[in-house]
């Protein structure tokens, strides 16, 4: 098969759309409530406790600070298809960070992707960013610039031919950078704005699309890069762990209430199970600092201002699986995973999460499950002295075979799927 010559048009959409982080979809003016309206109460007073509120709930830290770094310094390593970014160095240093930057170059780095001196690989997610308000973003500015100075050099991108050509990034930006996705939930109707329900779904909206900028990883994305608007928030594989469907129907097929998302973005963990892979950076360095009130808003926007039922767990029908393979992956599980998971899944305090109902084993897809038991998950501390202990992959102790029959135990028993993972598809995770 002959390869069709790359004309430099054909480049240049290539370029910017293969690198794109971005969002699109039509903007809605309805949503003429500002942030700053609906802001945290308690900040509205103190431009840098606000900064920092909303420097939490963006989440800057988790590309702007190595773990043993300065403060927003950057040096972030973001692997990528296309190549390796870098977390920059966002603090007031002069030579390296943003010291020489005014309050309006932030809000066009956040809200265009351009800087004075050069144009943002949307790896920093200004198509989100895009959304902050004005006073938001001065707000951030003013924390920013009462950060300690760090000297700290910034990371060049290294990206092949031809993700390495800035300039075409701006091309993409043309075709695909809009304001604000499609909502993935709706507002109930309400009389005015002041209807609590629907002052919740607004600031939800603000706090889960703009500052949060959920869609980034939970979205599917097009053949170009963009982000598809026609399924907001439907899940997305980006990385070795996939990012899950977050709409209401998704979060309702998996048993999520409003009350265990709060629980969940405010600990880490939930009835469903705990963070992992992630979006544990996202409850370790944002969400657990969020109040209580952003956190209810939060989770009103991502089911919706009237929720639907979450689904109950569907118990195993007789002659739904293949019996013996349902017994050989319990005699796998009662060998490697019961010693934490307990013998009928019951999970240990502090220990490891229960099986029954976790919404990992509810996925449609067993991708993630089957990763975490390929390659293990890390021990995690979680707010309020909470602590789940390692979990060893078993990618060398088990067969593509065993692993296959553990999956259809777990998903059949405790998730209510069908008991359809083959030993060929754990061997394409490996």
């Amino acid at each position: 098969m002959m390869r069709r010559p790359i004309t430099l048009r054909r480049a240049l959409l290539l370029l910017g759309a293969t690198l794109a982080l971005s969002a699109c979809g039509k903007h809605d003016d309805s949503a003429a409530m500002t942030a700053a309206a609906l802001g945290p109460q308690s900040t509205a007073a103190d431009p840098l406790a606000r900064g920092r509120y909303l420097v939490k709930a963006a989440d800057c830290a988790a590309c702007h600070t190595t773990s043993d770094g300065a403060p927003f310094a950057g040096g972030v390593k973001l692997a990528s298809p296309f190549g390796t970014f870098y977390g920059t160095n966002i603090t007031p240093d002069k030579a390296h960070g943003i010291g020489s930057w005014s309050a309006d170059d932030l809000y066009k780095a956040l809200h265009d992707g351009v800087t004075p001196t050069k144009q943002l690989y949307p790896a920093m997610p200004y198509t989100s960013y895009r959304q902050l308000s004005r006073a938001d973003s001065d707000a951030i500015y003013a924390y920013l610039m009462a950060q300690k100075p760090a000297a700290v050099p910034n990371h060049e991108p290294e990206l092949s031919f031809p993700f390495n050509l800035r300039f075409g990034v701006r091309f993409w930006d043309w075709v695909f950078l809009k304001d604000a996705l499609p909502d993935a939930s709706n507002q109930a109707s309400a009389k005015g704005a002041a209807a609590t329900g629907t002052a919740d779904w607004y600031r939800g909206r603000y706090l889960a699309s703009a500052l949060g900028h959920c869609a980034e990883c939970h979205t599917p994305r097009g053949k170009f890069g963009q982000l598809d608007g026609a399924k907001p928030l439907a899940g997305a594989a980006l990385g070795r762990i996939a990012a899950p469907d977050i709409t209401p129907h998704g979060l309702a097929a998996r048993g999520w209430t409003a009350a265990d998302l709060q629980t969940f973005f405010a600990t880490g963990i939930a009835p469903q199970g705990s963070a992992f892979g992630e979006m544990f950076p996202v409850v370790h360095l944002s969400s657990q600092y969020m109040t209580h009130d952003d956190l209810r808003a939060m989770s009103t926007y991502l089911l919706g201002d009237q929720p639907p039922a979450p689904q109950q767990l569907q118990s195993l029908q007789s002659g739904s699986a293949d019996a013996a393979q349902l017994e050989a992956g319990r005699n796998v599980y009662l060998a490697v995973c019961a010693g934490c998971h307990g013998i009928n899944g019951e999970g240990k305090p502090h220990v490891a999460v229960p099986m029954h109902a976790n919404s990992t084993l509810r996925q449609s897809d067993a991708h993630n499950l089957i990763v975490a038991m390929l390659d293990g998950l890390g021990a995690q501390d979680f707010p309020g002295l909470e602590r789940m202990q390692e979990m060893p992959g078993f990618a060398t102790q088990l067969s593509d075979e065993e692993l296959a029959q553990l999956a259809n135990y777990l998903r059949a028993t405790w998730g209510g799927q069908p008991a359809d993972v083959t030993a060929d598809t754990v061997k394409a995770l490996r």
